[in-house]
This record gives C-alpha cells, sequence and structure tokens, in this order.
C-alpha cells in the first residue's frame, strides 16, 4: 500500500461511547486471551457440570452466538464499544467469538492434556488477541500500514515462538502460520470483520498443512 492513500483507521469517532468506547473494544480483545486458557484447563469440568461434551460446549456458544446475533441486528442495537455501522450488519465481537470458538473445535490437540493441548489453539486465538489491538492502534495514531505490519510480525512471531517455547508448539508451525496472522488484519472486507480472518487464516493453513507438520 502507498503511503499516500489515505485508509479510515481511527475508529474512535465511529464507536458508541467515544474514546471509552474504544477503549473497552480492546480491553475486550485482550480479555479473550484468557478464553483458550480456560479451556483448555477447565472445559472438560464446565462442560461436565452442564451435562455436555467439551466439544458440544463450544458447538453450543457457537448456536447461542448466531442467535443472539441475530436478534441484535434485527433490533438494530449497537452497545458501548460497537460502532455504529454495526447496528446492520454482524459485529466484530461476533466475528471474533465465532473464529475463536470455531478455533477450538478445529485446531488439533495432539494427545497432550491441560495447556499444553492448546498447542495449536492457543497461538492462534492470542494472535487475534494480542496483535490486533497493537496493528490497530498503530495504524489509528501513527497511519502508518507499513509500521503496523512490521510491529504485527514481530508481535506475532513472539507468541508463536513463545508458545513454541511455552507449550511445545511446533516450531516449523510458527514460523510458517505466524504471518498468516498479520495477513488476516490486512483486507479490508466489507462484511467480514478482521476478528475472523486473523483466526481463520492460520488456522485453514494449519488444517492444509498439518500432514506435512
Amino acid at each position: 500500500m502507498s503511503d499516500s492513500v489515505k485508509f479510515e483507521t481511527d475508529h474512535v469517532k465511529h464507536s458508541v461511547g467515544g474514546l471509552s468506547g474504544h477503549i473497552l473494544r480492546r480491553a475486550t480483545h485482550m480479555i479473550m486471551a484468557f478464553i483458550p486458557l480456560i479451556y483448555y484447563t477447565r472445559g472438560a469440568e464446565i462442560a461436565d457440570y452442564l451435562g455436555l461434551e467439551t466439544k458440544q460446549l463450544v458447538s453450543s456458544f457457537i448456536i447461542a452466538l448466531l442467535i443472539l446475533e441475530s436478534i441484535r441486528i434485527k433490533l438494530g442495537i449497537v452497545v458501548i464499544g460497537q460502532r455504529e455501522y454495526e447496528a446492520n450488519q454482524i459485529s466484530a465481537l461476533a466475528w471474533g467469538g465465532f473464529a475463536v470458538a470455531l478455533a477450538l473445535l478445529i485446531a488439533p490437540e495432539g494427545e497432550k492434556t491441560g495447556l499444553e493441548s492448546g498447542l495449536y489453539g492457543i497461538p492462534i486465538i492470542f494472535g487475534l488477541t494480542f496483535v490486533d489491538p497493537i496493528m490497530g492502534e498503530i495504524k489509528r495514531i501513527k497511519q502508518d500500514m507499513k509500521l503496523a505490519i512490521l510491529v504485527g510480525m514481530f508481535t506475532s512471531y513472539a507468541v508463536w515462538i513463545g508458545c513454541h517455547l511455552w507449550i511445545q508448539t511446533p516450531i516449523l508451525a510458527s514460523l510458517l502460520l505466524a504471518p498468516l496472522t498479520v495477513a488476516g488484519e490486512i483486507p479490508s472486507l466489507k462484511y467480514i470483520d478482521d476478528n475472523a480472518t486473523m483466526v481463520l487464516f492460520p488456522l485453514a493453513a494449519l488444517v492444509i498443512l498439518l500432514p506435512f507438520i
């Protein structure tokens, strides 16, 4: 992208609640990092309490999310932190929740238990929760897409290689999939939010590459 190309990156003025809403939106991103940690350590226990299997718990969440989002769009509701245009389309939060849940359903867990069973799911989801806010703020404040990509790549590799050292995510997967997290932030799509593509890009590549890793 040419430095002279103008792109809309200051979402504060379009956010319900202004700056406070924008900060809440970013904080929500960061808090979502706890989802895979809870799932891989307590998911089976929570599912058992509800009389479900672990994967059924995630699928039930997706179904509930789709129903609630359909109702929200039908009523044209936006809450603090959401953007005005989300009144009439699937919100970034819903896209993020859907993509995160899909990652929990699909990402292979191997034969390990606890956090180590999230050897793929955790870095994929952490890519969304940490890389997206950092890149978004650089684009908003600096108006510099190249800098956002550079810092995003550094952050993404830190996440993936950190997970290699922490929960034994294969190093080959870390090296190949980290750039796809950043790639998911770049397209400007009208209806699919980058909260989804930042998860779905590396997740799809993982499924394709897994036989070779």
